[in-house]
């Protein structure tokens, strides 16, 4: 299956160079090129991709008010929103999460962990690099009410590799980290992932990594 990409970047060499790596992989194409978010809501709608790699700063409307437009609409249900920008702030990522993005990954990337970072968000998972980890837990241990707090208790349906792999999603693994640390295929991690999520009740991996924080499982 090939991957459909919509690049939005207000840097138009950014954007060149984006496009030549990913049209050089066999599973990715590029649909589209946006200077801002206001161009980059119309192309999602006309062009229907699979992922947007979204920058934050662009002029006019930025790249969080489009997330925020394009995840609102229901034609668009199935288009992921990667977030790429030089800002990894604490701001920036509860933003960028709250607004609907599925990833949030530093332009300190590299190729591979770019490409890698949309195969993951294409196939349906969410992705934070580890400083926007970092960044997200210590946002809400900040603001947290201890009270409110899950006990450890609230781990215990997890079984042993739940708990394990949920250990390793706080500290801001992708599946693919995942897999190789514990030998096993992408896909039986995202299955654990998945099933710890419903039994935790959380809506994403990011309330996956905070309730693990919360709840003790990993110290900050």
């Amino acid at each position: 299956m090939t991957i459909r990409v919509l690049l939005a970047d207000d840097q138009a060499l950014l954007r060149q160079t984006f496009g030549i790596l990913l049209s050089a992989a066999p599973d990715m194409e590029v649909v589209g090129e946006a200077a801002d978010g206001a161009q980059a809501i119309r192309l999602a709608r006309e062009q229907h991709p699979d992922v947007i790699v979204m920058d934050i700063r662009m002029p006019g409307t930025d790249g969080l008010a489009a997330t925020e437009a394009i995840c609102r609409d229901p034609d668009l249900a199935d288009t992921r929103i990667l977030m790429l920008t030089t800002f990894e702030t604490e701001e920036y990522v509860a933003r960028a999460l709250r607004a609907g993005a599925s990833g949030f990954l530093g332009k300190t990337a590299t190729a591979d962990e770019l490409l890698e970072a949309i195969r993951t968000v294409a196939a349906g998972d969410s992705l934070l690099s580890p400083q926007a980890t970092r960044l997200l837990i210590t946002r809400y241990l900040a603001s947290a009410d201890p009270a409110s707090a899950p006990s450890p208790d609230a781990l215990a349906e997890l079984t042993t590799r739940e708990r394990e792999m949920t250990a390793l999603a706080a500290q801001g693994l992708t599946n693919e980290e995942i897999a190789t640390e514990l030998v096993l295929s992408t896909h039986t991690v995202r299955t654990h992932i998945q099933r710890a999520m419903t039994k935790l009740h959380a809506r994403d991996r990011a309330q996956l990594v905070v309730i693990a924080y919360r709840s003790g499982l990993v110290q900050p």
